[in-house]
C-alpha cells in the first residue's frame, strides 16, 4: 500500500502530527507521498517523498486538518482516493477520528478493519463547459453586491421550478446539508441518500422554500437581471464572478468522495456535531 499525507498548513500541531504519521508509515515499510504544500510548511520530510496533490497516485490519503483541508484535497486530486480524516479543525464533519486516536485508527486501517463511506458530488457547467471543481458540499450562486438581491430562475429537468428574488441559491449534496444549506433553512439529509437539496438564500417570497430532488436531476440556473454580476461558490473554497448571461447547469458528478470509516453509525455522529455547531 502507498499513502498520501496532507496537513492543515496554519496549525503547527497538525504539521507535527503529519510528520509523526509519516515516520510511523515509513518505519512500518510503506511508501508515502507528502503534499508539497505540507512540506513547504514543515521541510523535515524527505524530498523524494514529496509531490503535488494533483499528482497523488496512492491507495489512501491521511488528511490532518478540518473540513476545509479535506475539501481542498477533494478539489485538487484527480482520482477518487479514500480519505482518512484526523480532526484538527473546528467541527470536523468529514473527519473520522480525533488526534489522540490517530495511530489506533492507522493500525485498524493497516489491518483492513474499516469500510468505505461513499458520497455523491455535484458537477457544474458554465455555458456547457466544466471548468470549476466538483462540489462535495454545495454549489452556491450568490449576489455579487452585498445587500443587493439577485433575480434568478431555476429549472429542474427542463421545467421551471421557481423564480426568486433573493440573496442567492444553494444546490447541496446530502453531505453539504449540514452546512450552508441548513443555515438557510434546508433539512438535514441522511448522507446515504442520493438526492440534491435546492435552497433559496433569504428569498423575498415566503412561498420560495427548500426542496429535495433526485440526484439524477439536472438543475439549470439563469440570472434574469442581465446587468448584475453574480458569484459562483463551490464548497466555500472556490469562487468566481460570472457574467450576467452565463448559463449555470448543475448535475450529478461521475466522481464520488470516499471516506475511511470504522463504524457504520450515521445519526449519533451527525446529531452530535450539529449540536456542537449550533
Amino acid at each position: 500500500m502507498k499513502f498520501g499525507i496532507v496537513a492543515r498548513r496554519d496549525k503547527k500541531a497538525a504539521l507535527k502530527l503529519a510528520y509523526r504519521v509519516y515516520d510511523f508509515l515509513k518505519v512500518s515499510g510503506y511508501d508515502v507521498c507528502v503534499d508539497s504544500e505540507t512540506h513547504r510548511h514543515l521541510p523535515e520530510f524527505q524530498e523524494e517523498d514529496v509531490c503535488p496533490l494533483e499528482e497523488f497516485d496512492v491507495d489512501f490519503i491521511i488528511v490532518i486538518g478540518g473540513d476545509g483541508t479535506i475539501l481542498r484535497v477533494e478539489h485538487r486530486t484527480r482520482k477518487d482516493i479514500p480519505i482518512l480524516g484526523i480532526n484538527m479543525g473546528t467541527l470536523g464533519f468529514l473527519t473520522e477520528v480525533e488526534p489522540h486516536e490517530a495511530f489506533f485508527a492507522l493500525s485498524k486501517l493497516l489491518e483492513g478493519d474499516y469500510h468505505l463511506d461513499e458520497r455523491i458530488k455535484l458537477r457544474t457547467y458554465l455555458n456547457g463547459r466544466n471548468i470549476v471543481p466538483d462540489a462535495l458540499n454545495e454549489v452556491a450562486v450568490l449576489t455579487g453586491i452585498p445587500g443587493k438581491i439577485i433575480h434568478l430562475k431555476y429549472y429542474i429537468d427542463g421545467g421551471l421550478a421557481d423564480e426568486i428574488r433573493a440573496d442567492g441559491l444553494i444546490v447541496s449534496t446530502p453531505t453539504g446539508s449540514t452546512g450552508y444549506a441548513m443555515s438557510v433553512g434546508g433539512p438535514f439529509v441522511d448522507p446515504r441518500l442520493d438526492v440534491m437539496v435546492i435552497a433559496p438564500i433569504a428569498p423575498i417570497a415566503l412561498s420560495s422554500r427548500p426542496m429535495i430532488v433526485p440526484s439524477y436531476s439536472e438543475i439549470e440556473i439563469k440570472n434574469i437581471a442581465l446587468t448584475r454580476e453574480i458569484i459562483l461558490a463551490i464548497d466555500g473554497q472556490f469562487y468566481t464572478y460570472l457574467e450576467p448571461g452565463t448559463k449555470i447547469t448543475v448535475k450529478l458528478s461521475p466522481r464520488r468522495a470516499k471516506f475511511v470509516r470504522f463504524t457504520r453509525e450515521v445519526y449519533p455522529k451527525y446529531t452530535m456535531k450539529i449540536k456542537r455547531k449550533f
